[in-house]
């Protein structure tokens, strides 16, 4: 089980991916994820002059071991590109470790602790009445748990309302695009959006809304106040989190379930938040926070204070993340939700995988590993493209948070 070889695969089949693929002796190879959106050409820059050099050799049995070296080893800890190289790794010592044992990963992990991973899909439109819409045809497709984002008048390029009707992708220039950003604009659409929402889908679906870090707390508060007749299922990255005691604002006020994380690296992101009760769910991911072996943690700590996980699962996480998610979401107890945004018909053809949807709910499959693989002739048709993330103004110019 010595590892013979490391090498990283950049690939754009309607969007970049970084991938890593891992063979030990005999054959037996492993994948894993290390796309950080705007920025892959760091992480397949990080993993191929300084992480896969020191991979030769090594027993890949000792996943532990290696996650130690490579996190600790390091000295300059932590950050959106070492984590994200890390998780690439652990990703494929895993999806290794479970095909060498003949086993699906779930089952590596401790075994399954629910027959499905429920997940949320993402309806939107130009405003309310294109919502309303896009979430009934979500709820036509079977999604029990949808979130919803609406443009609003008056907001250039408001957040989460997509070019086309199922897929979402932001990332959309080789330079940023410039969005328009008005907080009492959004402030006052944003519950019309919801109550209309109810009168038209009633309460027995469930919704979600993501604010984008756009709020302070006490409008985050005010938000989350106006929101709770509408019984969200949870309010999203309602403020940043950089200082995690801002949320203790929030909290004071709201009663609608928090849910934040999906841009933190390490469990000291979010140690506060948990400890303290501020959040209802941790929406960590596979890939942003070092891989399987970091999330259980994070996970293991989360469920001493009745926090569920929610993780992050938009198109800016490949087949690969989404493959290892539902694998950990099977079997970890204080499992929440798992979201859900489909990839394109090229993105699936390059990324074969074993998981399926029915009914609301995603399964990872039963073929030993995390069960999915990379079909390299194909990837090789799709060269990268720059692409970067939008930015956001606030109307006098000043630069705010997208």
């Amino acid at each position: 089980m010595r590892i013979t070889s490391a090498r990283v695969i950049v690939t754009c089949p309607g969007r970049n991916f970084v991938t890593l693929k891992i063979e030990v002796e005999g054959g037996q190879t492993g994948i894993g994820d290390a796309t950080l959106n705007g920025r892959e050409l760091a992480v397949a820059a990080y993993l191929t002059d300084h992480v896969c050099p020191n991979l030769i050799g090594r027993d890949a049995r000792r996943i532990e071991d290696i996650w130690q070296f490579l996190y600790r080893g390091a000295y300059w800890r932590r950050g959106p590109v070492t984590m994200r190289a890390i998780a690439a790794v652990d990703m494929a010592l895993w999806d290794i470790k479970a095909k060498a044992a003949g086993m699906p990963l779930y089952d590596l992990l401790g075994g399954a602790s629910r027959d499905g991973v429920l997940v949320y899909g993402h309806a939107n439109g130009a405003d309310i009445d294109e919502t309303v819409e896009a979430v009934g045809r979500y709820r036509d497709m079977g999604y029990k748990a949808i979130r919803a984002q609406s443009g609003i008048p008056g907001v250039k390029g408001a957040y989460g309302v997509a070019r086309g009707d199922l897929y979402y992708e932001p990332a959309d220039a080789a330079l940023p695009t410039e969005t328009l950003w008005n907080t009492p604009a959004y402030l006052n659409y944003a519950p019309k959006l919801f109550e209309a929402l109810r009168d038209k889908h009633g309460h027995d679906i469930e919704l979600l809304h993501d604010v984008h870090h756009r709020l302070t707390p006490i409008e985050a508060a005010r938000l989350g106040k106006a929101l709770e007749p509408s019984r969200l299922f949870w309010m999203e990255d309602c403020t940043p989190a950089e200082n995690q005691d801002a949320f203790r604002l929030v909290r004071q006020h709201t009663v609608t379930p928090l849910a934040v994380g999906e841009i933190f690296n390490t469990i000291w992101d979010a140690k506060d938040l948990i400890r303290d009760q501020l959040i209802d769910y941790i929406r960590m991911t596979v890939v942003g926070s070092g891989g399987i072996t970091h999330l259980r943690r994070v996970a293991d700590y989360a469920a001493m204070y009745q926090v569920r996980t929610g993780c992050h699962g938009a198109t800016d996480l490949s087949p690969v993340t989404m493959g290892c998610a539902l694998h950990f979401d099977l079997w970890v107890p204080n499992f929440g939700i798992q979201e859900y945004m489909r990839h394109t018909p090229e993105t699936d053809a390059v990324f074969p995988h074993a998981y399926s949807f029915s009914d609301g709910y995603l399964h990872p499959g039963d073929v030993p590993g995390h069960g999915v693989e990379i079909d390299e002739e194909m990837a090789a048709k799709f060269p990268y493209k720059p692409a970067q993330l939008p930015i956001a103004r606030l109307q006098d110019g000043a630069m705010w948070n997208w």
